[in-house]
């Protein structure tokens, strides 16, 4: 076996989901591809995490619509990901037999490439999603999982009691031992919610994903099988506190939100952390002599001629005379011709709204797309 050079900790990123509650925004794309923040897209931000958290061995699990993904990340370059050994990999599903088959879990996406994970003979594994926004130090993470001596460690994010329903809810003891896992309970007992990051030791998630991989009734799933199995299986599992901004933006609700969290100065914390992303160069915004900018985030090639407020804009966009955009998100190449009234809206790129047209609603959120 081709073997690389020994790394003490391998992050796998899964990034291969639809994204079917971001509806149209995903049509042609695959979630952590969308645009956030103007000049981001998702997955820049473990990618991001896990340079800053001296991580350079990091497998990108794609699968749905992978070639926009695949070409933003090419070799890693824009993370310093472009390593000789390590760096930033593309694995797509694949099989060794030729009949080739997707990935059926995020456990099974991890079990199709332990061959990629024992090149590197790692003591640890850091499973990651390609869609939450935040900043975090997975560094203090893993030292947290040696310390407790951890068979995994599963990040939490304490979240409003009455929100709890919503999540994976970890009940814990007084060390933080996680004693029961709940997939979002009717009644929940604790406000421990799962934050998509687990750390394992390596040799025994091999061992689970094997023991997972031959089970017919079982999801393939690290939610609904692996932990479960873990904990009934009294293996050494714990939950790591995370009191930073954190953000799943997996629906329409949470991806305008985290977008006009940005907007009412909220910060993602951790001074000195940049969050990287591989940018087109263009010209600096212009806001035209009647256009009016009001609370608004612009990312470069952004031309104003009409009225923009409280609102995150892409590169490219365009707002004519006489048309005017509130809370909303636009993304790149965007086009909201002369007199149009845009509200609480998130238009996909390259979207290009009439002359005259008015959109918004004022309790829900309007999606547009390009097609």
């Amino acid at each position: 076996m081709f073997s690389e050079t020994k790394k003490d900790c391998v992050a796998m990123l899964l990034a291969g989901g639809r994204g079917s509650r971001l509806f149209a925004l995903t049509d042609n794309i695959a979630k952590p591809a969308v645009t956030f923040a103007g000049k981001y897209r998702l997955i820049d931000f473990p990618l991001s995490n896990c340079v800053n958290s001296g991580i350079d061995t990091v497998g990108i699990l794609t699968q749905y619509q992978p070639l926009l993904l695949n070409n933003y990340i090419g070799k890693g370059q824009a993370w310093d990901l472009d390593r000789i050994s390590g760096g930033a990999a593309i694995l797509s599903p694949y099989s060794t037999d030729g009949g080739g088959t997707w990935y059926s879990g995020s456990a099974n996406a991890v079990f199709q490439n332990i061959t990629y994970v024992d090149n590197f003979d790692p003591e640890y594994v850091l499973i990651l999603s390609g869609d939450h926004v935040y900043k975090m130090d997975y560094s203090k993470m893993l030292a947290f999982h040696k310390d407790k001596e951890a068979d995994l460690t599963i990040a939490v994010i304490r979240v409003p009691l009455e929100e709890a329903g919503q999540f994976g809810i970890m009940n814990t003891d007084e060390s933080l031992r996680i004693t029961e896992f709940e997939e979002k309970p009717k009644q929940p007992k604790s406000n421990l919610a799962s934050m998509g990051i687990y750390i394992f030791s390596w040799k025994k998630l091999r061992m689970y994903l094997m023991r997972d991989e031959e089970t017919e009734s079982s999801e393939h799933d690290f939610g609904k099988d692996i932990i479960p199995s873990y904990i009934s299986g009294k293996e050494n599992v714990f939950a790591y506190k995370f009191d930073g901004y954190w953000k799943d933006v997996g629906t329409i609700g949470s991806l305008w939100q985290a977008n006009m969290d940005m907007l009412s100065g909220m910060t993602l914390g951790m001074p000195g952390w940049q969050i990287m992303s591989r940018t087109v160069g263009r010209p600096p915004h212009y806001v035209g002599e009647h256009g009016k900018v009001v609370n608004c985030l612009l990312t470069e090639g952004c031309e104003i001629y009409g009225h923009a407020l409280n609102s995150v804009l892409s590169s490219g966009v365009i707002i004519e005379s006489g048309a005017e955009v509130d809370r909303c998100v636009i993304m790149a190449n965007c086009v909201i011709k002369r007199g149009a009234k845009v509200k609480r809206a998130i238009l996909s790129e390259g979207t290009i709204i009439g002359e005259g047209i008015e959109l918004g609603e004022p309790d829900e959120i309007t999606v547009v797309s390009a097609e």
